[in-house]
């Protein structure tokens, strides 16, 4: 498989390509902000940010690292955005099975 925007050969199951670091195949950014419930490491703004605006989410963790050493109010608006930002919706397995044991 190819990279859309770099051309450069990456494996077929990649979600990024690991020379631009640009989502390819299937995989799109939200349509809206949530907070995100599987990649989280405080409250889930920053992976929820990074998937919003599809960039790599380390990065967005280090940007809001250190952006909020230098100034201040960014960690005031992270814990605003903490708030008020919803969390992700749960999703159900999309197969559930259930196996009940026979009584003879």
């Amino acid at each position: 498989m190819y990279c859309n925007y770099c051309g450069k050969v990456i494996q077929d199951d990649a979600n990024l390509c690991a020379y631009c670091g640009r989502r390819v195949g299937a995989v799109a950014a939200r349509k809206h902000l949530v907070r995100s419930r599987r990649d989280r490491k405080v409250a889930g703004v920053c992976a929820g940010l990074a998937e919003y605006l599809d960039l790599d989410v380390t990065l967005v963790r280090v940007l809001t690292v250190v952006l909020s050493i230098i100034w201040a109010p960014l960690l005031i608006a992270y814990v605003v955005m903490w708030i008020v930002v919803p969390e992700e919706p749960l999703r159900l397995a999309d197969q559930v099975s259930i196996q009940v044991p026979e009584h003879s």
